[in-house]
């Protein structure tokens, strides 16, 4: 009778360190964001767009091969431009990539500035969507038809 104690009280005592173990399992798989790869036809047209239109930090890359572009993200993790694209391509506008900006009015002033279309979710040209949370956003193309959005979600 005492050994099966025994048993029950070092089991008891490893529940802990089970759930400890399963909790260091969980955060070892638990995936993050890394980059984002964006196939583009003239690298260096693409790097200027994304570097004047976002004033992204191009960051070093481990190729050197001059058909990589790396930008930092920030926490969110990088965006890396690849030469090699065949020509442009028609995206459709759900296929997307998206950037908060602080003030979209700000924004919309400094791409028309640089005689950049931009559209509302609907396809209305020079148009900002309102969602219904309250957020504004606007669509518009890099030189290779990828569609991106902005919006003022903070």
């Amino acid at each position: 009778m005492k050994i099966s104690v025994l048993i029950a009280t070092a089991l008891i005592a490893l529940i802990p360190f089970h759930k400890t173990m399963a909790q260091t399992e969980k955060k070892q798989i638990a995936a993050r964001l890394n980059h984002i790869a964006v196939y583009v036809t003239d690298l260096e047209k693409s790097t200027a767009f994304y570097k004047d239109v976002f004033e992204f930090t191009q960051i070093p890359e481990p190729f050197h091969d001059g058909r990589h572009t790396w930008f930092s993200l920030g926490s969110a993790g990088q965006l890396h431009l690849i030469q090699g694209a065949k020509g442009k391509g028609n995206f459709d506008k759900n296929e997307h990539l998206c950037f908060s900006v602080g003030a979209i009015d700000t924004f919309i002033e400094k791409i028309k500035d640089k005689d950049i279309a931009y559209e509302n979710w609907a396809g209305a040209a020079q148009s900002v969507t309102l969602r219904v949370d309250g957020i504004k956003q606007i669509y518009f193309q890099d030189p290779d038809g990828h569609w991106l959005e902005v919006n003022d979600d903070h």
